[in-house]
């Protein structure tokens, strides 16, 4: 696991079956979105997941994008930020 997040134990499903689980911000505890695996959200820089938005798939989030509300990232989608 990484410094910046972990999975905080809970779990859901994606629309298409996926599991998804539940992260927890490692500075603070405070809990984010979901993603399915740690390869959809980058282990350092700002980028984070808040809500109830969902990342799955090959979809990566990374830089300083934030993915909010009831937002759905999925197949190959790359999601980025300065």
């Amino acid at each position: 696991m990484n410094e910046k997040y972990e999975f905080a134990g809970e779990t859901t499903e994606s629309w298409d079956g996926r599991t998804l689980h539940r992260i927890r911000r490692k500075c603070d505890g405070a809990l984010g979105g979901w993603i399915e695996a740690e390869s959809n959200l980058a282990a350092f820089g700002a980028a984070w997941v808040f809500g109830e938005a969902q990342v799955f798939g090959a979809a990566r989030v990374f830089g300083a994008a934030w993915v909010s509300g009831a937002a759905w990232v999925s197949g190959e989608a790359q999601v980025s930020g300065a």
